[in-house]
């Protein structure tokens, strides 16, 4: 069974920085697969934050363009999020996963909590 495990979260205040890791269980993390972080707040959907893919292109989503870099290292079954300029509106709790066709594939981890402090 996958297992997706998600670390690095706390509570930082405004204009700080976190790194957030997501270490995979077997190597479903291969430099085929496109990965991707989400973050979901109470009462909202989840959502895209970044993804790369196994050639090292990176998209992100507009909130957080400029401000977080996401990373992977294959030979470690891990992708990271860093994570700069945390706005407030940066709180949720944060999750990694594989995408296909737009969509990710495997049961969710229990995720990391980032909570900015204003």
């Amino acid at each position: 069974q996958v297992q997706l495990v998600e670390s690095g979260g706390g509570l930082v205040q405004a204009g700080g920085s976190l790194r957030l890791s997501c270490v995979a269980s077997g190597t479903i993390f291969s430099y085929k697969n496109i990965l991707g972080w989400y973050r979901q707040t109470p009462g909202k959907e989840r959502e895209l934050v970044a993804e790369i893919t196994g050639g090292g292109t990176t998209n992100y989503a507009d909130s957080v363009k400029g401000r977080f870099t996401i990373s992977r290292d294959n030979a470690k079954n891990t992708v990271y999020l860093q994570m700069n300029g945390l706005k407030p509106e940066d709180t949720a709790v944060y999750f990694c996963n594989v995408r296909f066709a737009g969509r990710a594939i495997y049961s969710w981890g229990q995720g990391t909590q980032v909570t900015v402090s204003s």
